[in-house]
């Protein structure tokens, strides 16, 4: 008995990495602006998402490593196979431009989690950008692999800063498995919020590097319990560290009254002097280390992509002139994103940040509708396609997702 855990054990730490970091990366510079206003203007009444949209990260992640693991593909490669290179090609560039915002963000936390500490943007943006760019040039897939599981095991400073912040445990514990009044539903800002968690919580680029990943791990049909472990382990912390955001902001901000947040380094200052220091360092060195980390992940996301979709070399086991395409598109991508977060005013920081969160709002249900066509498909995936209560609960979050995103755009129409 002992011999057969101890091997399930090393099986899975074996196959420990894309579940687990595609996840974490979730929470990012948009992710903690999001979550951290949840808890500043709702106090804890909006921790009773957390629970579905943990269920659903669960489903739309695991059915993409299980893709992976079957046809031994990139999602968009799959995409490009089945659907035609017409539409992997307006993919590729919707989803370009996507993650380009998505990566400016990362750099805008980059900039104000260092800015907390008196660090110029002009210093702080480009030494981050040169080392991330070094870290996956110059490196290769199983030492890259170990330093991203290294910064997802650093959002439990975000943990402690949520102990640090002294909430009360009964409330936020109710508020998980109750839902609020009927009232709050007929609050605009609150629906707006909730729609935020879910959008920053599952977004597109995820599902493309999160796969991609899957092949070049090389994991097999053999080892992928171990891989769909990965995938639900991962869900869980990412949402038990969106939890404590949500509920170090509602203990501190959100009981004195300060609910507005301009960038998420406005949370770290804010807390200091009602938390104390430690809380403060923890949020903004959390803060910082994933921006940094999804500074990384978004660009390398994006050149798997559309790699994988156009039929070019890609990975980070292939030299430069191996595959060039990849790495100029991953260094350009870098190179603008700090550049935009150097020349956009201070003030239109905050503007840039939500539009990267509505872009991925409204790419979410066509990935998510594509990726169900795919994996219910008999000759694709044989016995390893969805079961029917799978795409029961499949078709459903992608159902809601839609839904949500149409409410948020109505929303942004002016008098609405």
């Amino acid at each position: 008995m002992l011999r057969r855990w101890r091997t399930r054990i090393l099986l899975f730490l074996a196959v420990l990495g894309p579940g687990f970091i595609t996840a974490n990366v979730d929470n990012d510079s948009g992710g903690i602006l999001t979550y951290s206003l949840a808890g500043a203007k709702h106090g804890y009444s909006l921790l009773w998402m957390t629970i579905p949209v943990t269920i659903a990260l669960i489903v739309v992640q695991e059915m993409c490593a299980r893709m992976g693991v079957v046809s031994g593909k990139g999602l968009s490669d799959m995409i490009r196979e089945e659907f035609g290179l017409r539409l992997t090609f307006i993919l590729m560039i919707v989803l370009v431009l996507v993650n380009y915002t998505n990566v400016v963000t990362e750099f805008i936390g980059i900039a104000g989690s260092l800015h907390l500490f008196h660090v110029t943007k002009f210093i702080s943006v480009p030494l981050c950008a040169l080392g991330v760019w070094f870290l996956v040039v110059k490196g290769n897939y199983k030492t890259t692999e170990k330093i991203f599981l290294v910064a997802s095991l650093v959002y439990i400073a975000y943990i402690f800063a949520g102990v640090l912040s002294q909430p009360s445990w009964h409330d936020a514990l109710i508020a998980t498995v109750v839902l609020p009044k009927a009232s709050v539903w007929s609050n605009r800002d609150y629906m707006y919020d909730a729609i935020g968690v879910v959008g920053t919580t599952i977004a597109p680029w995820m599902q493309f590097y999160l796969q991609s990943s899957i092949v070049e791990k090389g994991i097999r049909v053999k080892d992928y319990a171990a891989s769909r472990l990965d995938v639900i382990v991962g869900s869980f912390f990412t949402e038990i560290v969106a939890w404590f955001i949500i509920v170090a902001c509602a203990a501190t901000l959100y009981v004195h009254g300060m609910q507005d947040l301009a960038v998420p380094a406005d949370a770290a200052e804010a807390m200091r002097p009602l938390a104390g220091d430690y809380a403060f360092i923890l949020f903004s060195f959390g803060l910082f280390n994933a921006s940094v980390f999804a500074a990384s992940i978004l660009p390398l996301s994006t050149a798997y992509t559309v790699c994988e979709g156009l039929g070019f070399e890609s990975g980070v086991d292939k030299s430069f002139k191996e595959a060039p395409f990849f790495y100029w598109l991953y260094t350009l991508l870098i190179a603008f994103g700090a550049i935009t977060v150097l020349l956009l005013p201070d003030a239109n920081l905050v503007s840039y940040a939500i539009l990267s969160q509505v872009l991925n709002g409204v790419l979410l249900p066509v990935v998510i509708i594509l990726m169900l066509l795919l994996i219910n498909r008999h000759d694709l995936m044989g016995e390893h396609k969805n079961s029917r209560t799978w795409n029961l609960i499949a078709w459903g979050t992608s159902i809601i997702v839609i839904f949500m995103t149409l409410i948020m755009l109505w929303g942004m129409i002016p008098g609405h």
